[in-house]
């Protein structure tokens, strides 16, 4: 009798060994999304749209705080597991869509298995269960400890020092922050208040961003603070959050930010988000940083000696001109810095020009004569040098500052001060809440000024000299000499 196929592969099996192999993953790894000066940083395969962050602070700036953050995603490719930067704390459990989840270590990645792998375009949530370390090298930032509790400074490549996520601008998503503190301190973050709820010596407070934000731009303060109340241009509530004993020191500061949005407002329309204010942190850090809605001031900036006004002004107007280029308008890379910084540096010589008198033309001219030594030093603004590993805010070079606002000088010569400024307006507007790029910024000058200006962007940005001014044939860049330090985000140059 012939074989059934049945029959036969039975007899086949019988009469041949067979070892199974089960279907393995290979080894957890760091991923990114192809920042060419962060290359592990971000993770690909989903897109975050909302995090949801508890934190329990019980008093001390070097012990770890409790936390759990909550991850609302979606997926854009099939996924088996799921890459989340974190560097710094301890995880204790993950879950995804509620089921407990293996995890592991990679690199500055937290690398977790799901139960079943994932299809494109599926909603996810990713909870993560761990520590938030505020100890450790102060330097890479994260968390900052102030005189009475902590703040964050997270740029470029920190916020993963705190919270597990997508540490990159380029997913940008809506923040819920839920602090526990000891009922003596005041918290607040980014964003509007959204609750406040006493316990038994301590309190939760709750606060909601209205619009999508960067990682790298997330603030949470915890303190012995005052916050200040007053209102800004068309009704906007504005909170300053300051040391409760120096309320009155600053309060000279603090009353200027009114007018400086509505000056902003009339250089680039209105301003972009919920609330805005001053964080003034009883702490040295070497900078000042535009966290969103609640920017990051050094109490020294406004207390020390040799600072005058006119530079403070300008100070805290270069983090107001970073609410609309940088925070509502993000770099869609690393690479993209100079649209945020250069714009922030046009903005605060501009008003130091109207307000204090001092020429545009005196400073870009003096950038000018130090370009060359700068893209020498650390690249051309719109493809810089990659940071040294142990000190990424050498990011933040002159290059980026004055040299980036050079370039916005020269298109402004270029094409005219009313296409100019009808660009500036133009940008903040389409790509407002979102992530762009420099090809972006420059597809759109094109297309304002009615001519093709690649040949004159791919001098400006990319040259490894400076190319001539246009209007000013008899400016000159120095020969290349020793290059002038690191410039942290963001400080004005001293004034001398």
């Amino acid at each position: 009798m012939p074989l059934t196929s049945r029959r036969l592969r039975a007899a086949l099996l019988a009469a041949v060994p067979v070892t199974l192999v089960a279907a393995t993953l290979p080894a957890p790894e760091p991923l990114g999304v192809g920042d060419r000066l962060f290359p592990h940083l971000g993770n690909p395969g989903y897109d975050v749209l909302s995090y949801d962050i508890s934190l329990t602070y019980r008093g001390s700036s070097t012990e770890p705080l409790d936390a759990v953050t909550t991850i609302d995603a979606r997926t854009t490719a099939p996924l088996e597991r799921i890459n989340l930067d974190f560097a710094r704390g301890a995880v204790r459990s993950a879950e995804v869509n509620g089921l407990r989840s293996d995890f592991s270590d990679a690199g500055e990645d937290l690398v977790i298995g799901v139960p079943s792998r994932l299809p494109a375009g599926a909603p996810v949530r990713i909870t993560v269960r761990h520590t938030s370390d505020p100890s450790g090298d102060q330097a890479r930032g994260g968390w900052v400890p102030t005189a009475d509790g902590l703040a964050m400074a997270n740029q470029a490549d920190a916020a993963h020092r705190v919270f597990p996520g997508n540490d990159h601008p380029s997913d940008k998503a809506y923040f819920t922050f839920r602090v526990t503190a000891p009922k003596e301190l005041t918290v607040v973050a980014g964003g509007l208040p959204a609750g406040k709820r006493d316990h038994a010596g301590t309190t939760t407070w709750t606060y909601r961003t209205a619009h999508p934000m960067a990682t790298a731009l997330a603030q949470v303060s915890i303190g012995r603070s005052a916050v200040l109340h007053r209102t800004g241009p068309h009704g906007l509530p504005l909170r300053d959050v300051v040391p409760a004993a120096g309320r009155e020191e600053l309060e000279p500061w603090l009353r200027k930010t009114p007018a400086q949005l509505a000056w902003m407002e009339e250089q680039v329309g209105p301003y972009p988000f919920e609330t805005y204010g001053l964080l003034v942190a009883d702490t040295e850090t070497g900078f000042e940083l535009e966290t969103q809605t609640l920017s990051l001031f050094e109490r020294s900036l406004f207390t020390g000696a040799g600072y005058p006004e006119w530079y403070v002004d300008s100070v805290m107007v270069h983090e107001l001109a970073h609410q609309w280029f940088g925070n509502s308008v993000s770099p869609r890379s690393w690479s993209d810095l100079w649209l945020s910084e250069g714009h922030a540096t046009w903005y605060e010589v501009r008003y130091a020009e109207e307000h204090a008198q001092k020429p545009m033309e005196r400073r870009i001219r003096e950038a000018y004569a130090r370009s060359d030594t700068w893209r020498t030093a650390g690249g051309p603004p719109a493809r810089p040098d990659v940071p040294t590993s142990d000190h990424k805010i050498s990011l933040f070079r002159p290059v980026v500052y004055d040299g980036s606002a050079l370039v916005l000088y020269a298109l402004r010569e270029e094409i005219g001060e009313a296409a100019f400024d009808c660009l500036e307006r133009a940008w903040v507007r389409v790509h407002r809440n979102g992530s762009a790029t420099t090809a972006q910024f420059t597809s759109l000058a094109s297309r304002i000024a009615e001519r093709d200006l690649t040949e004159f962007f791919d001098g400006w940005l990319y040259g490894k000299k400076t190319p001539p001014m246009p209007g000013h044939p008899d400016w000159r860049s120095d020969t290349p000499r020793d290059p002038a330090g690191v410039q942290s985000p963001a400080r004005a140059p001293k004034p001398e």
